[in-house]
């Protein structure tokens, strides 16, 4: 059975350490570059909000972090985020 989480901070207290730090690296990042953003759990991750829409989603795994879905971008974009790619809409960081 999938675990429940209330918030984003109980989500990422079931990390290790250092996962934990790299989670809320991400959450950090998206507040500076986003104000006004806000942030809840969707389908058991955290989710970020604008304007009361879900605009992107985070989550944590044993050996990599996820982001998706991977927002269309143009070509220095696209070039920026193709290391990353680990399928048509995700993004991994090991």
């Amino acid at each position: 059975m999938a675990q429940h989480f209330d918030s984003v901070d109980d989500y990422i207290a079931q990390f290790p350490a250092d996962v934990q730090d790299v989670l809320q690296e991400v959450r950090r990042r998206r507040r500076a570059a986003v104000p006004g953003s806000g942030e809840k759990i969707s389908y058991g991750i955290p989710t970020v909000t604008l304007g009361g829409k879900y605009v992107v989603y985070f989550a944590g795994w044993a050996r990599h972090i996820s982001v998706y879905p991977v927002p269309s971008g143009d070509d220095a974009f696209q070039a920026d985020v193709a290391p990353f790619r680990a399928a048509k809409g995700t993004l991994n960081s090991r």
